[in-house]
């Protein structure tokens, strides 16, 4: 059992920490209506927030919900802006000094100084090392079925709570987790919900590296890869892992879970992976010049936000950057009737 924290949460509840939220929650979205509302009154709002956490009176809202359909279709549920304030906070003040430092360094979703990029580059870092002295290695993909929607309240309540004993604390956290929408689902739009997430699969990524000893594992969310000697080692680990996953955290894997020989090329994080090469899916690239002929016709017919489509062009141009793609990334900007090209291009 380890060492449970205590005495954390009454030195928490002050003003600054509480305005510093605001600060954060509201970042680049002072335009929205509902939060110019919330500034109307600022330091009133803020300070019966904290009287409301301090009697343990505070309630979430009541979610707003819509679907998005890139990069699939999934239903986002999203609370009031107070309640946007308090996950800041309860983020920020107890989840990331507490948990974050137990997670393992290869997990690489929403967490700082990580993401797509450096998880790209650390499992290429992997295959080159046991390339060295296996050339011919495998690689265990797994993705787990429904993984958000698929996680149980209770028991992710029962890890937090290994960890941390302070009552008020986890009286909070019980109103977050156990928010009215099921035994199981956390929902996407909340920004606990990534952290949430990451304590949950915590467990997995400690019984991977401590138990099952594979020293080439990187994980991205629900997305997790493993560089294996062999196709047997392959099918074994996948067993151990899916036992465990459906006794310890009640998840499955999907029908996307596979293992492969390494020169098929990895297909982890948006890009496509090899031991000598790093280039772009082919989803991403039809994707691209999808809007690239929007763009081109609304540049015709003199109704392009050049802004926003610079804006967008620039975003694609900051991820291709991370592959082998110097070349198509020239093709691509040639393309773009709207933007202005020297000879030289």
């Amino acid at each position: 059992m380890p060492k449970r924290v205590n005495n954390i949460f009454d030195k928490k509840v002050k003003f600054t920490y509480m305005y510093n939220a605001y600060k954060r929650a509201s970042a680049g979205k002072h335009s929205n209506k509902e939060i110019i509302l919330y500034e109307l009154d600022l330091a009133t709002n803020l300070v019966n927030l904290l009287k409301e956490i301090y009697t343990g009176n505070y309630k979430q809202g009541i979610y707003r919900r819509f679907i998005i359909y890139e990069p699939k279709e999934r239903i986002i549920l999203a609370l009031p802006f107070k309640d946007r304030v308090i996950h800041q906070w309860y983020v920020e003040e107890f989840i990331k000094p507490i948990f974050v430092p137990k997670m393992i360094e290869d997990s690489y979703a929403c967490l700082e100084n990580k993401g797509v990029h450096k998880a790209s580059k650390k499992i290429q870092s992997y295959m080159k090392k046991e390339y060295k002295k296996n050339t011919d290695f495998y690689i265990l993909k797994c993705d787990i079925s429904k993984f958000f929607y698929s996680i149980d309240k209770q028991r992710l309540f029962n890890i937090i709570k290994r960890y941390v004993k302070d009552i008020k604390f986890l009286e909070l956290t019980k109103r977050i987790i156990f928010d009215g929408t099921g035994k199981k689902g956390i929902p996407i739009g909340n920004y606990t919900s990534q952290y949430f997430a990451n304590i949950y699969l915590n467990e997995l990524d400690h019984y991977i590296k401590e138990k099952l000893n594979v020293k080439y594992y990187v994980r991205y969310m629900d997305d997790f890869v493993m560089i294996m000697n062999d196709k047997d080692e392959c099918k074994k680990t996948k067993q151990l892992i899916e036992e465990f996953l459906n006794k310890n955290l009640d998840l499955k894997l999907n029908c996307k879970t596979s293992y492969f020989k390494h020169k098929q090329g990895l297909s982890f994080c948006g890009y496509r992976i090899f031991v000598n090469k790093i280039i772009l899916k082919n989803a991403n690239k039809k994707k691209i010049y999808k809007r690239i002929k929007e763009w081109n016709r609304l540049y015709r017919e003199h109704n392009l936000n050049t802004i926003e489509a610079v804006k967008s062009l620039n975003s694609w141009l900051g991820h291709a950057s991370h592959s082998n793609s110097y070349l198509y990334t020239k093709k691509i900007i040639n393309k773009c009737d709207w933007i202005y090209k020297p000879e030289i291009m």
